[in-house]
């Protein structure tokens, strides 16, 4: 494995396990559109704040729109200094959790 198949593409950590997103979620077209590899905090951290349509409907459906997000900008700067290995808890926001 290389490095590039083992990095965030969100945050840039190296040695993490990563996940395919769906930059457009899947519901809203996004099958065939262009995903990134994130690693399994990044990932969680999107669904936790965003609910998909939330995320369509404010455009973040590009990885520079994730990196440029006010939300997601802090939590990069704090996942950034956990260890690769690190998977912090998390909960849903409470923007998510009453939208389901």
């Amino acid at each position: 494995m290389d490095d590039t198949e083992n990095r965030c593409e969100c945050c840039g950590r190296t040695g993490v396990e990563t996940t395919v997103h769906h930059l457009t979620p899947r519901e809203y077209g996004g099958s065939h559109l262009p995903t990134a590899l994130l690693c399994i905090p990044c990932h969680k951290q999107i669904h936790h704040l965003y609910t998909n349509k939330q995320l369509v409907d404010q455009g973040i459906t590009t990885l520079s729109a994730l990196q440029q997000d006010p939300a997601m900008q802090s939590f990069i700067r704090w996942i950034r200094k956990t260890p690769p290995g690190t998977i912090p808890r998390s909960r849903k926001s409470r923007n998510v959790r009453g939208r389901r």
